[in-house]
């Protein structure tokens, strides 16, 4: 009997022993996988970082791609810092991603050609930076239901957030683009719609930029660039049933700009009212009305707003129709007292079609010398009584070297039109002035702000009411502000008041710049940086997230448009709150 028990019991130590064995060989197997992908896999490096963690902000989500091309979720206010981390920027430097195992490489994929047209056909295949099937229909399994215009199911990465494209007719963009000479009576717009709207690449020698990805871009290509930006978006759809918005590609700035000078009212409304005709007509718009619609308006908000029909003052009525009141319409520059126009940043000369690129950049923003305490780059409006710029002049010239001014008059004009020399006063320097222009926006502010500069804002609707979707609500983490009522009655001295802040205040307010660089700019529309969420991304969230609180307010019979007076659009904007204002007095209409 003894014998047998011992047989036994060895019998059962030596299963003890096996299944030791077998669950250590799958622990090594399952860390040595883990180990490999987490040094060859980004998007698993990143979402590891963020997923462990320790900032109180990690509740905030966002979608990127990961290896495979589907989403996944990780914080989206801190993508750009585990970006910048040396350990991230030396695996990613010069394209080249370096893995531990085996010392291997993996080499970028070759740069498309640079094309000298405004748009391109659609192409077949997504394959990294590869550009997709415009329009590609999406596939609805049978067990997966449609509900709000997006397919209700947790396995597909689109839902959500599908997108369906209006086929416009061609009078609406692409014969523009094909005529470009007829587009603006100052200047030949053929150059500047080339490069898929980017412009004529920029030529430097001055070690002012980077060897690539700068262009010559004219501020009013926006259009251009957010269409042919949208035809690598990944959730595009030909089904329009599924879709949670639909855009509407009308180039509706360049379709103005023919006629702002020299033209009566008609030709300036024939375009706009051809296409909210044609928009009507489509079973799409009955679905909301008009409310899942946008489109992108090139142009400050003023060219589209001319208030009487029939009279010959300024601009058209784009939006003033009753239709595109329904839609959400991207400008340049919005309206304070409007609440169907929302801004998005202005082009800058920067479009990168690679990470490193994007990299690179910002550790040359971060190693600047900047010699100049503030500059400012401008012409004076001496026929403008509200203008502060005279008393800017004034103020930076006693300054000597402190202030750096570039006049954009006739002594300095060419050089203000010169990309590299208005680059190199912007990072030169740590503070770079904004006072409102023809309107209270500029593109320079987004230009100085990429060349790492702090933006002194000198009324809020510069760009405090204007690009909320982009930078953040709180503006002393990232722009200085002063009062330009103080300026004019000589109240203040911008000097003093920029001297006297902390020098870790600044270093502060620019680490806070340099970190939003790739929400600013608008990358290279042949190419897709999945890693990077750069200015045309954070907009197609911004713009899905509004029309889903339409779709459901709608389907409660309410319409939150309706419940603040457009009048104090700007209120509700800033605060939410309708009530007295420290800066009512910045936002009186003017009449007359």
């Amino acid at each position: 009997m003894r014998p047998c028990l011992e047989k036994l019991t060895t019998f059962k130590w030596h299963n003890k022993i096996w299944l030791a064995v077998l669950v250590s060989s799958l622990a090594w197997l399952f860390l040595h996988y883990t180990y490999f992908r987490l040094n060859a896999d980004v998007s698993l490096f990143i979402s590891l970082g963020h997923r462990f963690g320790t900032t109180s902000e990690s509740s905030h989500y966002d979608h990127l791609p990961n290896s495979k091309g589907e989403e996944t979720q990780y914080a989206r206010d801190h993508v750009i810092n585990v970006m910048n981390t040396p350990l991230y920027e030396e695996k990613h430097a010069n394209g080249v991603t370096k893995h531990r195992h085996k010392n291997r490489k993996v080499m970028p994929k070759k740069k498309h050609e640079v094309e000298n047209v405004g748009l391109f056909p659609n192409v077949t295949k997504d394959n990294n930076n590869e550009v997709e099937l415009v329009g590609s229909k999406s596939v609805v399994k049978k067990d997966e239901g449609v509900k709000n215009g997006a397919i209700v199911t947790d396995k597909d990465p689109c839902a959500g957030r599908y997108i369906y494209v209006h086929e416009i007719p061609s009078r609406f963009n692409e014969d523009m683009i094909k005529n470009c000479a007829s587009l603006n009576m100052w200047a030949n717009m053929c150059d500047f719609v080339s490069n898929l709207g980017l412009g004529p690449v920029i030529e430097d020698s001055t070690n002012v930029f980077l060897k690539s990805g700068w262009f010559k871009t004219n501020q009013f290509l926006l259009e251009v660039i957010f269409h042919n930006r949208m035809r690598q978006y990944k959730c595009l759809t030909n089904d329009s049933s599924i879709a949670s918005a639909v855009y509407v590609p009308y180039y509706a700035g360049l379709d103005v700009s023919r006629y702002l000078w020299f033209s009566n009212a008609t030709m300036r409304d024939a375009g706009s009212l051809d296409l909210v005709k044609w928009l009507r007509e489509k079973p799409e718009w009955k679905k909301m009305w008009g409310r899942d619609h946008f489109m992108v308006a090139g142009r400050i908000t003023w060219d589209f707003r001319r208030v009487k029909k029939d009279s010959e003052d300024w601009g058209n009525q784009l939006l003033a129709l009753p239709e595109t009141k329904n839609m959400t319409v991207l400008v340049i520059e919005k309206s304070p007292w409007n609440n169907n126009d929302f801004a998005i940043p202005y082009p800058t000369y920067f479009h990168p079609s690679r990470v490193d690129q994007v990299f690179a950049w910002l550790r040359k923003m971060r190693k600047q010398k900047r010699p100049f305490l503030f500059c400012f780059a401008g012409a004076p409006r001496p026929d403008r009584k509200d203008s502060i710029r005279g008393h800017i002049f004034d103020q930076c010239r006693v300054l000597g070297s402190k202030c750096k001014l570039l006049e954009c008059q006739v002594k300095e004009e060419s050089k203000c039109h010169q990309p590299s020399y208005v680059m190199e006063v912007f990072q030169s320097s740590e503070f770079c002035l904004q006072p409102s222009g023809d309107s209270y926006t500029r593109r320079s502010i987004f230009d100085s702000m990429l060349a790492g500069c702090i933006p002194v804002f000198f009324h809020p609707g510069s760009a405090y009411v204007q690009y909320l979707w982009h930078l953040p609500k709180d503006y002393t983490t990232y722009s200085v502000f002063i009062s330009e009522k103080d300026v004019q009655e000589g109240k203040v001295s911008i000097e003093k008041i920029l001297n006297g802040i902390p020098e870790a205040k600044v270093k502060s307010m620019r680490a806070e710049i340099i970190k939003l660089i790739p929400r600013i700019i608008y990358i290279d529309p042949r190419f897709r940086l999945d890693i990077v969420e750069d200015a045309f991304d954070v907009t197609i969230k911004k713009v899905l997230e509004r029309v889903d609180k339409l779709r459901r307010e709608l389907g409660k019979g309410e319409d939150s448009s309706l419940s603040v007076q457009e009048e104090l659009t700007w209120k509700y904007t800033l605060s939410e709150i309708i009530g007295e204002q420290n800066w009512d007095s910045f936002f009186v209409r003017k009449t007359g």
